[in-house]
C-alpha cells in the first residue's frame, strides 16, 4: 500500500529525483529553490540516495556538469530559479542540441531588477525557445510524480531531449500537501536504468558537439522539432502507462467544466486550481464558465486546445508573466495556436499576479467581468495599483 507524506513543494521535488535514481546531480543554491538540493545532498551524503552530487560554483556550471554527465550515459538532475535560469541561458541551448535528457526543476520566480524572490512564471517561458520540454505543475503530488514521467519521456529515443518541470514560487514550493509516494521497486519498473544508445565512451569513440557547416546545421533543428512533434504521443504513453502503474491520471491539459461552456478560461499552475473554484462558483450563478489548464507548454498541445476551445464563444487567457511590448506569454500561444481555426471566438489576455501578487477567486471573478466590457484587442492588466 503506497504511504502518504506531508510535504512541501520543493521536498517533492527532491524525492522525485530519488524515486527516479538519478545517478548524477549538480546545482547551486538560490531562494526559493534551495531546499530542493539541500534535501538531495543530504540524502547523498547519509548513503540513502546512491547518488554523485557536483558541487559547483554557479547556475551555468551546474547545468554544464549535467550535461557532460548525461553525455557518459548517466541520469542527471538539477534545480533553479529566475536569475539561475537566466545564467544558464548558454547551456539550456546546449542541452538541447546535444540531445542530452537532462531533468531540471524551476521554480517560478520573478526576474530582476527590483530584487525579488516572490512567483511568477517570465523566468522559465523566457526559456521556452531553447528547445527544453516544458511541464507546468498545480500541486505537490503533481510535482513529484512529474519527475520520473519527465524522465520517462526525456530519454525516450524518439524524444531524447531535457525536460523542465516548473513550480511556483511559495504557492508550492513553500506549502506543505499530502504526497502518496511510490514504491521504489515499482518506480524503477516504470522508469528502469537509462540505457543510451550513444554516449560518451573511449572504448567506443563517437564525437560530440564538433563543428558542423549550414550543409548539415538546418537537418539537426528539423530533428530538434520533430522530436517535440514526437513527444506528444510519447508523452500520453508515458502518462497512460503511469496511471495504470500507480493511479494518477495526467494529460497534457487539464479541462475542467469544458464540455458546455460558452465562456471558457486558460490558465497554468496554481492560478488554474484557484479558478477551479471561481469556475463553481459562476456555474451556480447560472454562468457556463469553464476551465482549460496546460500541463504542457512545449510541445504545445495545439491538438488538445484546439478541441476544447472549439466550442467556446469566448476564451480568456489569465498570464501571470509579461513579455515587455507584446503582453501575455501564454495569451500569444492561444491566439497562434487558434489562428486559423473556423472558431472566431474572441480572445481576451489577461495580467495578473506579478511579482508574487495573489491571484484570488475575486481576481479571477473580476476576470470574467472584465471580459465583458473590454475590448479583446487590449492586453487588461487587473488590480493596478492607481
Amino acid at each position: 500500500m503506497s504511504k502518504q507524506k506531508v510535504m512541501m513543494g520543493n521536498h517533492a521535488l527532491s524525492y522525485g529525483a530519488v524515486v527516479s535514481k538519478v545517478n548524477v546531480i549538480s546545482a547551486y543554491p538560490i531562494t526559493p529553490q534551495t531546499q530542493v538540493v539541500e534535501l538531495l545532498s543530504e540524502l547523498c551524503s547519509n548513503g540513502a540516495l546512491d547518488s554523485e552530487f557536483i558541487k559547483v560554483e554557479s547556475e551555468h556550471s551546474a547545468m554544464a556538469a549535467c550535461i557532460g554527465a548525461s553525455a557518459v550515459g548517466a541520469r542527471t538532475f538539477t534545480a533553479t530559479s529566475a536569475q539561475g535560469l537566466a545564467l544558464m541561458h548558454e547551456m539550456l541551448h546546449w542541452a538541447v542540441g546535444a540531445r542530452t535528457p537532462v531533468v531540471m526543476g524551476n521554480i517560478n520566480r520573478s526576474m530582476g531588477p527590483p530584487w525579488t524572490i516572490w512567483s511568477e512564471q517570465t523566468d522559465s517561458l523566457s526559456q521556452r525557445d531553447t528547445g527544453w520540454l516544458q511541464i507546468y505543475a498545480s500541486s505537490n503530488q503533481e510535482v513529484y510524480d512529474s519527475v520520473p514521467i519527465a524522465f520517462k519521456i526525456a530519454e525516450h529515443k524518439k524524444v531524447q531531449l531535457p525536460v523542465m518541470v516548473v513550480l511556483d514560487a511559495f504557492f508550492l514550493s513553500h506549502t506543505s500537501e499530502n504526497v502518496m509516494m511510490m514504491d521504489l521497486d515499482k518506480a524503477e519498473t516504470y522508469l528502469p536504468k537509462y540505457k543510451p544508445k550513444h554516449k560518451l565512451d573511449v572504448n567506443e569513440p563517437y564525437t560530440f558537439g564538433a563543428l558542423t557547416t549550414p550543409e548539415w546545421y538546418y537537418e539537426l533543428r528539423y530533428k530538434i522539432q520533430k522530436a517535440h512533434e514526437n513527444a506528444i504521443s510519447v508523452i500520453e504513453e508515458a502518462q497512460s502507462e503511469f496511471k495504470d502503474m500507480f493511479g494518477r491520471e495526467y494529460g497534457l491539459v487539464e479541462e475542467y467544466k469544458t464540455a458546455d461552456a460558452d465562456t471558457i478560461l486558460v490558465a497554468i499552475s496554481t492560478a488554474a486550481s484557484t479558478a477551479k473554484d471561481t469556475v463553481d462558483e459562476l456555474r451556480e450563478k447560472g454562468v457556463k464558465a469553464g476551465l482549460l489548464r496546460l500541463r504542457f507548454v512545449r510541445p504545445f498541445p495545439f491538438k488538445k486546445v484546439r478541441e476544447v476551445l472549439s466550442s467556446a464563444k469566448k476564451i480568456l487567457v489569465l498570464d501571470r508573466n509579461l513579455s515587455p511590448g507584446i503582453g501575455g506569454i501564454i495569451f500569444q500561444e492561444i491566439k497562434s495556436a487558434m489562428y486559423n481555426e473556423s472558431n472566431k471566438a474572441p480572445i481576451y489576455g489577461f495580467i495578473a499576479g506579478l511579482g508574487g501578487r495573489d491571484i484570488t477567486t475575486e481576481t479571477i471573478h473580476n476576470i470574467f467581468e472584465e471580459a465583458e466590457k473590454q475590448d479583446p484587442k487590449n492586453i487588461i492588466w487587473m488590480e493596478v495599483k492607481a
